[in-house]
């Protein structure tokens, strides 16, 4: 697992490196205006279905039953039952691209209320562009679950960094040759669709389990899915709705609040994509097949393995975030349009958002232990709750927190959806902390918590009022003091006993000594 781990976190790892290049480049040539926030709503509206219907609830039903047929009546029932769920997906999205393309002004008006004149004709225009990505993207998202549930999590991992190398071109191009950045990234989004398409589906006719479109019929298959997925589906469809409220209510804030809040989000999005993501897929199939096997200490072993990984990079994060906020977003965006106020007031955001990465990162952890039972009734009903309790205090703390309000919202929500999750867990005796998760879990926040002090201190004396340094010597007294940090909180891990330096540099020669034998 952990293998399976750190290769997918690699290639997402990349990828959100390549993805914060993007956002660089966004920010500098567009700022935080009403040209940003168009196409942001443009880039919002193909994302929230590639969730709803591509990595949501379809993946989280279609990837256990996948990986269980795969395991129980072999690879050509499983390329069958992936044939015909490609299909259905395939033909009910391009259905809702066309309805949405004929009518675009009403979904826009309805996703950004508080858009007018040019900011609206703009989202319009953009989202027009965008919205076949997420045809394209949902196909390879499922094409994607066909290769996590071989246990191939390279080739899934690797297509998606081609959204940002696209992104990146199209960026340049629209800049500097067409002079239209907008419109020439919208149809990099697009393109970049169509590029991991193929490539995943390239990669699967290797692996010997391509899907083939076939004519969509309501096999028993089908149905079962249909079961399946129908709770999760609602569940996700109450989030996406959740988010849409949050999209709706910085619309209706000053010009530019939706691009502040995007930065934030994108820098909070670097671990939370990293450790999530690369937990949550590399956990599903394997809880899968020890649940299939009724073997419960496996389960417990798993959960707290990765609640353990996760914690020992999620918390320092978190910590460091939090410190250093203004200086991030100045030091990573602070350039061209996006100006050093800009800055400050999305670190505030980001301040929000990272007070929440911990319960973030496990939701996605603890979550395949229900989809692994084929169980997406209860996550649903969790959500229901905690997303009604996260629309309602979006709406209590927009007016007085402004910008603040809505990170602040989504963080408070998702701890009580993480605490949830896990005592749930716990009754069906699919989750118990074990004393070792427990002692490091202590001893980890110890470590971040020396952490935080030492940089803090580091930063009132060497950089006061570093946000509004010059962008070279702020990026570099940033990179400096996150060095700092992170050597600080290696060496509380030593002296905490969580992590030997010693067995860990031990352990990482070994590994390269394998590695060039092969």
């Amino acid at each position: 697992m952990l293998r399976n781990f750190l290769t997918v976190g690699s290639w997402t790892m990349l990828s959100r490196v390549l993805g914060l290049v993007r956002d660089q480049l966004l920010a500098a040539f567009l700022g935080a205006g009403p040209v940003q926030d168009a196409y942001l709503i443009a880039l919002r509206l193909p994302n929230m279905f590639r969730r709803l219907f591509g990595e949501g609830a379809f993946n989280a039903a279609f990837v256990p039953m996948f990986t269980e047929r795969y395991e129980t009546k072999g690879h050509q029932s499983a390329l069958r039952f992936a044939g015909q769920a490609l299909s259905g997906l395939m033909l009910w999205l391009a259905l809702l691209t066309i309805l949405a393309e004929i009518f675009m002004p009403l979904v826009v008006s309805f996703i950004g209320s508080g858009l007018t004149g040019t900011r609206f004709e703009t989202a319009v225009h953009l989202s027009r562009i965008t919205f076949p990505y997420m045809l394209l993207i949902c196909g390879a998202a499922l094409v994607s679950g066909v290769l996590n549930g071989l246990g191939k999590f390279t080739a899934a991992a690797a297509a998606y960094v081609t959204f940002n190398i696209i992104g990146i071109a199209a960026i340049l191009l629209g800049a500097l040759v067409w002079h239209n950045t907008a419109v020439v990234s919208a149809w990099g989004v697009t393109l970049s669709g169509v590029v991991q398409l193929g490539a995943l589906y390239w990669a699967a006719r290797r692996a010997g389990m391509a899907p083939h479109l076939t004519w969509p019929s309501l096999s028993p298959d089908m149905r079962a899915l249909l079961r399946r997925m129908g709770p999760g589906l609602v569940g996700s469809g109450v989030t996406q709705i959740n988010l849409t409220v949050d999209t709706i209510i910085a619309t209706h804030l000053p010009v530019g609040t939706p691009s502040i809040l995007y930065f934030a989000d994108r820098i909070n999005q670097l671990p939370l994509g990293v450790l999530g993501s690369a937990a949550g897929t590399a956990l599903l199939p394997l809880l899968t097949r020890h649940i299939a096997n009724n073997d419960r200490a496996a389960v417990h072993s798993s959960l707290n393995r990765a609640i353990d990984y996760t914690l020992l990079l999620t918390l320092p994060a978190m910590i460091g975030m939090i410190v250093l906020a203004s200086p991030i977003m100045a030091a990573l965006f602070g350039y061209g349009h996006f100006t050093v106020s800009d800055a400050i007031l999305s670190g505030q955001c980001l301040q929000a958002y990272a007070l929440g990465l911990p319960a973030f990162v496990l939701i996605k952890v603890l979550s395949p232990a229900f989809f692994a039972e084929g169980d997406t009734v209860t996550p649903v009903r969790i959500g229901f709750f905690t997303l009604a309790l996260n629309l309602v205090l979006n709406l209590l703390l927009y007016r007085p927190l402004g910008h603040i309000g809505p990170p602040l919202a989504s963080t408070i929500a998702a701890f009580v959806n993480c605490t949830l999750l896990a005592v749930i867990l716990h009754r069906r005796g699919l989750f118990i902390a074990d004393p070792l998760l427990k002692g490091r879990a202590l001893r980890i926040a110890g470590a971040g918590i020396m952490m935080a002090l030492w940089v803090a201190a580091a930063e009132k004396l060497v950089a006061p009022g570093l946000p509004a340094w010059h962008g070279v010597w702020r990026l570099g007294m940033l990179t400096a003091l996150i060095i700092f940090g992170v050597l600080v909180y290696a060496v509380m891990l030593d002296a905490l006993k969580v992590v030997r330096l010693r067995d860990a540099t031990v352990a990482f020669q070994s590994r390269l000594n394998r590695r060039r034998a092969r």
